[in-house]
């Protein structure tokens, strides 16, 4: 054995930092994509946001030369940056040095008060209220004692989303200090009376103690409200699939004595903490819009929606008269900041092709519904458009399109296929929106079993499993014939 020089040649794919820099933009949505550039931007002096710089230019333009009045936009930014009093230009002194007050530069003189008026200002919403907020407003006022009220706590801390007390008041007892020393039954009586505070039925352990505690609410001569507190106690599987007859037979009641209290029970709420859910709505800007154009859909880029991010000039022009150390970090960054730009522009060069790609795959979808919608999967795009399937899946994630139907994600457009009986496929969108149209349409006495469903679309020459049927019934949240029978 001896030390040894080898010469050998092999191939390797290795990403450089561009194309991970152009993967990494590629998957993210619309709100990533604006925040990783304006956190890319504050470290790279060479980029701006040509927009803002357009804004603040005009702004400048427009302001008298003898006299400085800031725009709504400079007082917005002013107010933004929570000036603290570091500039001396902005504060007023008594001569001898003490800062006293702010001077309002938006007047002609100073202390002429809001010059701009309340209304120029953009209103700002509350926060909206959450669940336990409003229960412990009413804990407040409702004459709890210490010891109460510490349970009480507990308990409105501990509820979920939908009022539930799902873990038991055995864990609101595990959460209070060791030597509080509080029953079980001391608890329980802190939870009745919570049941009673607005929305009623909070801090229920479940369904039937919701539904109890929000009709033993009810005036006790309100019709038939012990009928419906006996269906609840032992009966509401037989009122969720609607079997009035076998109701009256157990109870011994008339069947319009059942349908009266099923009404009753009806207009409960079981989810009395759903109405005080504090989730924000989100709302999607479309990236791309799919327009039609004579005979053919075309696909254009909501350009509100893309980044208008450039160089900066000014910067630009200082690197010819930089040196030394200045110079190579300030070219350094002019070559971060010019793959950047780059990337972007691949990115909306990608979702362009692939986005038109799908909308016309899919173009029956755009003139004639759900029920027209094709088999698509990813290995199809990625053949017309020359890419890999892995880049169609980063491309269509959380990127929308927005189409005379509405505002869908690029990936609602693909489905698997199922065959028909003329050697073709349907979607299993188109499937389960026919699913929707014949359930919607079915007698409500008479409702089509699974069996029906699967049968009525070997009819239209769809050959489906009756457990593919149901498999797709539960993913539109359509409850069972049983369930969806109406016999009154």
């Amino acid at each position: 054995m001896k030390p040894a020089l080898q010469f050998r040649l092999r191939q390797q794919l290795t990403l450089t930092p561009q194309l991970q820099l152009a993967i990494r933009l590629l998957q993210l949505s619309q709100l990533e994509l604006e925040a990783e550039l304006r956190q890319i931007a504050e470290g790279n002096p060479l980029l701006e946001f040509v927009d803002e710089n357009e804004d603040d230019a005009s702004a400048d333009e427009s302001a008298p030369e003898a006299e400085y009045t800031p725009s709504p936009s400079a007082v917005e930014i002013a107010a933004d940056n929570d000036i603290d009093g570091d500039d001396p230009s902005e504060w007023a002194s008594d001569g001898g040095g003490n800062v006293e007050t702010p001077i309002d530069f938006s007047s002609g003189a100073a202390g002429n008060g809001n010059a701009r008026g309340d209304d120029d200002f953009e209103p700002q919403s509350a926060a909206p209220e959450t669940l336990q907020q409003h229960l412990l407003w009413q804990l407040n006022l409702a004459g709890f004692n210490p010891r109460q009220t510490a349970i009480a706590t507990a308990m409105i801390d501990a509820l979920n989303g939908d009022g539930y007390l799902t873990d038991g008041i055995e864990a609101v007892r595990a959460v209070l200090p060791e030597n509080f020393a509080a029953s079980l039954d001391e608890i329980e009586a802190v939870r009745r009376r919570l049941q009673g505070f607005d929305p009623l039925g909070v801090a229920s352990l479940d369904l039937r103690d919701c539904l109890r505690s929000q009709l033993l609410q009810f005036d006790p001569a309100t019709p038939q409200r012990e009928l419906a507190l006996a269906i609840v106690e032992s009966e509401l599987e037989l009122l969720a699939r609607n079997d009035i007859a076998k109701l009256a037979r157990k109870l011994r009641v008339g069947e319009d004595e059942v349908a009266i209290a099923g009404a009753l029970i009806r207009s409960l709420d079981p989810r009395p903490g759903a109405a005080l859910d504090a989730t924000p709505v989100e709302y999607v800007a479309p990236d791309v819009y799919a327009v039609r154009e004579g005979s053919r859909w075309q696909v254009r880029l909501n350009m509100d929606a893309q980044p208008q991010l450039g160089l900066n000039q000014h910067y630009c022009n200082l690197i010819a008269r930089a040196r030394g150390d200045d110079a190579n970090w300030m070219k350094g960054q002019l070559q971060e900041a010019r793959w950047l730009l780059k990337s972007l522009e691949s990115r909306a060069e990608t979702l362009l092709k692939v986005a038109g790609a799908i909308v016309q795959r899919q173009s029956a979808f755009l003139d004639y519904g759900p029920e027209a919608m094709h088999p698509l999967v990813l290995r199809e795009v990625a053949e017309e458009v020359g890419m890999h399937e892995s880049t169609i899946s980063r491309v269509t994630t959380r990127k929308y399109v927005h189409t005379p139907r509405g505002t869908f994600e690029l990936k609602y457009f693909f489905s698997s296929g199922v065959a028909t009986e003329d050697g073709g496929s349907a979607s299993a969108t188109a499937i389960q929106a026919m699913l929707q149209k014949l359930i919607d349409g079915e007698d409500p006495r008479k409702p089509l079993s699974d069996q029906a469903l699967a049968e009525e679309l070997k009819s239209k020459g769809i050959q489906v499993a009756r457990r593919t049927v149901a498999k797709y019934r539960e993913g539109l949240r359509i409850p069972s014939s049983s369930e969806r029978q109406r016999k009154t």
